[in-house]
């Protein structure tokens, strides 16, 4: 079985058609039961049997009224059999002594608690996210699982979950610069790096398009799904700000030792190409000490008056 449109008629119309037939059979029941009392006979009998039919018969047809709200759907089931669904908002009469089921079609968005589970790397972290999504199959939200609304919640926590043990908090570091050891956290050469957690564009991409594939089953679109939520654990917080300051710190004086190399190997090349001075390999060796010393450190450079030579 599958969606389909129900039967269905202008209420309006029904409305007054069958309050007319009501009171008809209605006048027509009373006028044949006071002819009966006057001794009318058997017709007389019938006619009041008849009228006071008609008026049942109205009266239960009365009960297929029903009103459909904007962004609204109604279920409708006939003993048990399901009959079809009215989405189109108004007032309309439906086959009468069916049950009712309401299926709201607007947007709807709910956060979901914020999960501690292991990243990619095995480092504990909490994560939640935000779950934009709307009913556009109202048969399967109303029969193909219990409760479509917490059946979304659910299959929201795990997507997050799965999200988070596939990605890792952080990126990779980057490559170290020529002439340094690769450190433990470096990713092999010839390897992709997976996408961090914090890449937040890809990462709700990837999410809104796993939620999709788990609530389709539901009748649910899902609109967007994004992160609100990232941080470390509270019992590794404190060691991974340690890691990552530290991990910046290396970062920046490789660029600087990067640069001050650059810079000297310049000097040098300089000086020789004009001739200024003449240095021998200890002296060169000497200068570049000094530069580096200069350019490298974290503190401004004393200057130191040199009364002698390299030799005395």
């Amino acid at each position: 079985m599958a969606l389909r449109p129900a039967f269905r008629l202008n209420g309006f119309l029904m409305l007054l058609v069958l309050l007319v037939v009501g009171a008809a059979g209605l006048i027509g029941g009373v006028a044949a039961t006071d002819a009966v009392r006057a001794d009318g006979g058997p017709g007389a009998a019938i006619g009041a049997g008849a009228g006071y039919v008609i008026v049942g018969v109205a009266v239960v047809l009365l009960t297929g009224l029903t009103t459909v709200s904007p962004n609204e759907a109604k279920v409708l089931q006939f003993f048990g059999r399901y009959i079809g669904s009215v989405a189109d908002p108004g007032f309309f009469w439906v086959v009468p002594l069916t049950t009712r089921r309401r299926i709201s079609l607007r947007v709807r968005n709910f956060e979901t608690q914020k999960l501690k589970v292991n990243d990619f790397d095995g480092n504990p972290v909490e994560i939640a996210a935000v779950v934009v999504y709307r009913v556009v199959d109202s048969f399967k939200s109303a029969f193909a699982v219990d409760d479509y609304e917490e059946y979304v919640q659910t299959q929201s926590e795990a997507a997050v979950r799965h999200l988070a043990t596939v990605h890792p908090y952080d990126a990779a570091p980057e490559a170290a610069p020529t002439g340094f050891a690769a450190t433990a956290d470096s990713a092999p050469a010839g390897d992709s790096a997976p996408t961090s957690l914090r890449n937040g564009t890809e990462v709700a991409e990837e999410l809104t398009a796993e939620l999709r594939e788990r609530t389709a089953l539901a009748g649910i679109e899902i609109l967007e799904a994004r992160i609100t939520h990232l941080a470390y654990a509270p019992e590794i917080a404190q060691s991974m700000l340690v890691r990552q300051q530290a991990a910046q710190v290396v970062a920046a004086r490789s660029r600087i030792v990067e640069g001050a190399v650059g810079m000297v190997g310049m000097a040098l090349q300089r000086l020789t190409d004009e001739g200024m001075v003449d240095l021998d390999e200890e002296r060169r060796a000497s200068m570049v000490s000094n530069l580096l010393v200069v350019l490298c450190g974290d503190r401004s450079a004393q200057p130191v008056v040199n009364t002698g030579t390299l030799y005395s």
